[in-house]
């Protein structure tokens, strides 16, 4: 309208703009001619002869219906961005979460309840036939009134009881058919806070069974620290509980604002703590064992559950020279296995990846599985200039601007002419063929650029800035809320707030990781550049062992065993929170239950090798006293170097070989010290014991023929094909999966 070209108008004077022209037409419907002005009465009259008003008013809606699709019968209207790089299942999901969104923000306000929900259905069912008006507005909502209440209802939607039925309906008959209980975890004495810490048991037993549980898996939902309880991640846990037969432990922690940072990770490292210290009495088991922990946490979850790690690190001891994280002399101890689903890792938003990341992501070690993940941050620039060389991605330093290569026989002024129009001629550093001056004049000639490379990366965050899931108005949302108004915390140092930043003696003795991301999302960088960091810490770790003769100098590292990874291809963020609508879904829910189950299964081998060196306890006493729980809290140990130094003192007669006090040749350590273990397993009883290897069993990232998971080849180049659809379209070129 001619108002918006001069300016602008206000939210007001649009509705009075509105309320005036329906008034003005209303009374000249009233007041005027029903067949209308001079001029058109003759052609009202003819047409009145030959159309009912039935006629008359499909012909309008059709009429309507064709202009606004014009532009595409035409060929004018753009691609949908996103048909490219979503999957098809996934792109259609999406685009039933963008509905529900609409519905649900349209009738937010309406009361009361039983209306609002009416309006919610009949809004989402509108928005499901007028997808691009759903789109739309949502896109307009996220951009320029999208707060807190907004985040909840589109977050909070799974609660609402016909979205409820419609996920019981579709679910896989191996789900958990029964109810989950809520219940309450008292706070440890001398926590600072006085609240209960709320959880959801998702068991799928009788209830009398419980106390006989010795595995449980701790989850800590995702939702942007300010949104969604347990009870909206139902699919997921019921599945879970359902296959695994076991208890799912849920926690609700506080939201931001009102509990903003670091609120939720102290109720989650106290729900831990009293879990560990009770031997699950809190929870219902019986407390005769301490029960096998596995910790799991998707998008903001996976932030506080690998704080929840760090902040247990901090409280164990920094020897490195044990045998085994698990060994640690602090009475805590750690999860069996962390599983991080498309986690937020870093809350310090970058437009490029530091040089740091990337020559992180391109060590020779695990050059090959990132290559193509690094070689797709560079095909933005290459798209941008098609008739340009380019240096290849596998050259380790940078080509230099020097000045062109000149034959040393020509004399000093065809030098010069050649050398000021070889500058002058293409920006980039040029070649020029001394063989093509024979018998052809300067005017002739051809300079043609020599190869040119960039090592800018664009970060996930900028390249999937149109994200329909997680969009950047969404993120700084969710940070600012979680952080708080009075907290000035340092983005390149709180790596209690951002773990990706934790230091390597922490990472080094993180339990074993298993990572699930989606190609798509915002949040990839953080997911490749924690695994990249956990395996360099652990290599480190490695090296340092063998040098002390503690590894056999024959062994060669194998990252797998400390952090696995599973990147899916054309999926974005959340995809285990619709998979109502993305089928697809269950299988990476399962994926993720065979990731526990197979920690659960070395947890078991490894503890059927050492149970004669360390007998579990049958008495149900804690076994973190109310005392200790300042200096877990606060990362200090105040009596903790005496019970070091005890400890290892009498741990075993290998210890002048672990800390050698004389200089001794490499291989007489290594040879004594291997010498020394067999003593050992010999005189436990552990020789007798016949280990599995669990290398034998069925990857828990290998699928049968015919399965519907799809997941990247270890050699594809992430990066390359990110920044691929991120400037392929700009010169007409498309890359990644196929619209629907």
């Amino acid at each position: 309208m001619i108002d918006h070209a001069l300016g602008k108008p206000s939210h007001r004077y649009r509705k009075y703009q509105i309320f005036t022209v329906v008034l003005l037409w209303s009374l000249y419907l009233y007041k005027g001619n029903r067949h209308g002005p001079p001029i058109l009465r003759n052609i009202s009259a003819f047409f009145s002869k030959h159309l009912t008003p039935w006629h008359t008013m499909v012909l309008s809606m059709l009429y309507m219906y064709l202009m606004r699709n014009f532009s595409r019968l035409v060929g004018l209207e753009p691609k949908e961005p996103l048909a490219g790089k979503y999957d098809r299942n996934y792109f259609r999901a999406t685009w039933v979460a963008t509905a529900l969104d609409a519905g649900f923000w349209k009738a937010m306000w309406i009361r009361p309840r039983w209306l609002r929900d009416i309006a919610s259905i009949l809004g989402t069912l509108y928005y499901m036939v007028c997808a691009e008006q759903a789109d739309e507005y949502v896109r307009k909502v996220r951009a320029g009134g999208c707060d807190i209440d907004h985040m909840r209802v589109s977050w909070n939607k799974g609660r609402t009881p016909y979205i409820k039925l419609a996920s019981q309906l579709v679910r896989p008959k191996w789900c958990m058919k029964r109810l989950p209980i809520r219940s309450q975890i008292q706070r440890p004495e001398g926590s600072l806070y006085d609240e209960p810490i709320d959880f959801w048991l998702y068991y799928d037993k009788p209830q009398e069974k419980l106390k006989n549980e010795t595995k449980i898996i701790l989850d800590i939902p995702g939702g942007g620290f300010v949104a969604m309880d347990p009870r909206c991640h139902d699919d997921k846990l019921f599945a879970w509980a359902g296959k695994s037969k076991l208890p799912v432990i849920a926690l609700n922690y506080k939201k931001a604002p009102e509990y903003p940072y670091p609120f939720a990770l102290n109720e989650c490292f106290d729900a831990y703590f009293q879990i560990v210290a009770t031997r699950g009495q809190c929870i219902g088991l019986s407390g005769h064992t301490m029960p096998t922990i596995v910790l799991s946490g998707d998008s903001a979850g996976g932030n506080l559950a690998a704080s929840l790690i760090i902040k247990l690190l901090q409280t164990h001891s920094s020897n490195i020279y044990e045998d085994s994280y698990r060994k640690s002399t602090s009475q805590i101890p750690l999860p069996e296995a962390l599983i991080m689903i498309y986690p937020a890792l870093e809350m310090n938003i970058h437009s490029f990846m530091r040089p740091e990341d990337v020559e992180l992501l391109n060590k020779p070690e695990y050059r090959k599985q990132n290559r193509k993940f690094i070689k797709r941050k560079s095909e933005a620039f290459r798209r941008l200039t098609p008739k340009t060389p380019h240096g290849s991605d596998d050259e380790d330093e940078t080509p230099r601007a020097s000045t062109p290569m000149l034959d040393t026989s020509m004399d000093g002024e065809k030098s010069k002419v050649l050398e000021d129009t070889a500058i002058t001629e293409s920006p980039v550093t040029a070649t020029v063929d001394s063989n093509a001056l024979n018998g052809k004049p300067f005017s002739e000639l051809q300079v043609q650029p020599r190869q040119l490379k960039t090592n800018i990366k664009m970060s996930s965050m900028i390249s999937q800035l149109h994200d329909r899931v997680l969009p950047p108005e969404l993120l700084r949302a969710m940070i600012l809320l979680y952080i708080g108004e009075q907290h000035k915390p340092d983005f390149t140092a709180d790596y209690l707030l951002s773990p990706l930043l934790a230091p390597e003696s922490i990472l080094q003795r993180f339990p074993k990781v298993y990572m699930l991301c989606g190609e798509q999302d915002p949040l990839a960088d953080d997911t490749f550049l924690f695994a990249g960091r956990l395996r360099q810490a652990h290599a480190h770790r490695f090296r340092e062992r063998q040098e002390l003769g503690l590894e056999s100098y024959k062994a060669v590292f194998n990252d797998k065993k400390h952090v696995e990874t599973m990147i899916i291809n054309g999926v974005s963020h959340g995809f285990l929170q619709f998979v109502t609508v993305y089928h697809p879904g269950w299988g990476y829910i399962d994926q993720c239950r065979r990731w526990m189950m197979d920690a659960f299964y070395e947890a078991d081998q490894r503890e059927a090798g050492i149970q004669s060196e360390a007998p579990t306890p049958t008495t149900a006493e804690p076994i973190v006293s109310a005392d200790d729980y300042f200096s877990q809290l606060n990362g200090t140990r105040r009596d903790q170097r005496n019970t070091v130094r005890h400890h290892r003192r009498h741990e075993s007669n290998s210890d002048a070989d672990e800390r050698p006090l004389e200089m001794t040749p490499l291989r007489q350590r290594i040879d004594s010290t291997l010498a020394d273990r067999r003593r050992r397993r010999s005189s436990s009883g552990r020789g007798s014991i016949k280990r599995l290897d669990p290398s034998g069993r069925r990857s828990p990232v290998a699928f049968r023929k015919g399965d519907s998971l799809i997941r990247l080849p270890s050699d594809t180049d992430l990066l390359e094909r990110r920044m691929g659809s991120l400037a392929g379209p700009l010169l007409g070129k498309h890359s990644g999966t196929d619209s629907p």
